[in-house]
């Protein structure tokens, strides 16, 4: 880990603890999961046995480990960032031990992901404590990505690009999709990704469908191709982009009705900078596909947030008034789908900037015709 990981942490860390006190609780519970890989870089695993980060909103903050994870916690960042490891016994009661970590709390928050067995058993613990879900407090600190995390992107960007450079080669008439899928999941992990978290080939009608599964569909002449494919890199960040493939050259409708895509996309890609709202970012691709007649196809939001989670805020959605601020990334996706027909997906991860927008995906956006 360079220093300036070490910084990045400690701050994240440091301004939790703000964000505690200001919301007026007594303490944050992170369990295993993003939240607890953002606040300190620990990617532990999530067992039965309780590991618990405790934030208070003044004192030190402390990580509650099992014995037998005790190494492991000090082999992550942990052992730099100055937080204290509490372990415990297989005998102990490591709610208890925890609850005491907050002696008189009334009010904490536990992360959004924690097993709801552990919830409840903390809940237990500390009978005079209410609880409440800490994504108000944790989402409004990770969805503006400081200088490291966008360089993590820019890089998971990079990795996945390198795999679409290669899918062409990959969809030949009289294959399956699942076929072209493993090929796939093999080079997002030569690529660089850790971890397959997506891959969708969505061939013919099966296009109509956002998240396809895989299938043994024969892949045919005349077919278009939504490949939408994504990976987790070693550090934790995520990679998600789609490109549109088609085995010949498709009949000029559908190719029309890519071309509008295609605008559509990029114009929703333009407008981002600061100040502008996530749901007018979504207008701005579902005008454009309404003027081509499309508008009832397009069936989902134009974007997620990512980061450590491939779905997180900020959401690029009608009814989502949140203003843009440099360090917000997000996906910006239209997509066209006839049911029984086809369907078409075009995507990019996008970070606000200071004055703008930085892209993480440069393939080129056109149909990439296979003969």
């Amino acid at each position: 880990m360079t220093t300036s990981d070490t910084a990045d942490l400690q701050s994240r860390l440091q301004r939790t603890v703000e964000a505690v006190g200001a919301s007026g609780l007594d303490g944050l519970l992170v369990s295993p999961g993003p939240d607890l890989r953002y606040l300190t870089g620990y990617d532990a695993i999530p067992l039965e046995r309780l590991t618990c980060l405790v934030v208070p909103a003044s004192g030190p903050v402390r990580i509650v480990v099992p014995a037998l994870e005790v190494a492991a916690a000090m082999a992550s960042p942990i052992a730099d960032l100055g937080v204290e490891v509490v372990s415990w016994q297989e005998t102990q009661d490591p709610y208890v031990l925890t609850g005491s970590l907050l002696p008189g709390a009334q009010r904490v928050a536990v992360d959004d992901h924690m097993w709801a067995v552990k919830v409840l058993a903390l809940r237990d613990a500390m009978p005079t404590a209410l609880q409440s879900p800490a994504g108000p407090v944790l989402q409004e600190l990770r969805m503006r990505k400081s200088a490291v995390e966008v360089d993590s992107l820019l890089r998971a960007g990079e990795a996945i690009d390198a795999v679409h450079a290669q899918v062409a080669g990959f969809l030949r008439t009289g294959r399956t999709e699942r076929e072209v899928g493993a090929d796939i999941a093999d080079a997002i992990l030569a690529a660089g990704h850790e971890r397959v978290d997506f891959v969708i080939v969505a061939s013919g009608p099966n296009g109509a469908s956002p998240h396809h599964e895989l299938s043994d569909r024969i892949l045919q002449a005349g077919d278009t191709v939504v490949v939408d494919i994504g990976g987790t890199m070693p550090d934790g960040y995520c990679s998600d982009s789609t490109r549109m493939y088609s085995l010949g050259e498709p009949p000029s409708a559908v190719r029309a009705e890519f071309e509008a895509l295609r605008e559509a996309q990029a114009l929703a890609v333009a407008a981002v900078r600061p100040g502008v709202s996530c749901e007018s970012i979504d207008a701005v691709a579902r005008d454009h596909l309404a003027t081509a007649g499309l508008a009832e196809f397009f069936i989902h939001r134009t974007g997620h947030g990512i980061g450590l989670e491939t779905h997180e805020e900020p959401y690029i959605i009608e009814g989502n008034s949140r203003l843009l601020e440099p360090g917000m990334a997000f996906s910006i996706e239209p997509g066209v789908y006839r049911a029984g027909s086809h369907g078409a997906r075009i995507e990019d991860i996008v970070v606000c900037t200071e004055d703008g927008f930085v892209t993480c995906n440069n393939r080129p956006h056109g149909l990439v015709v296979v003969e």
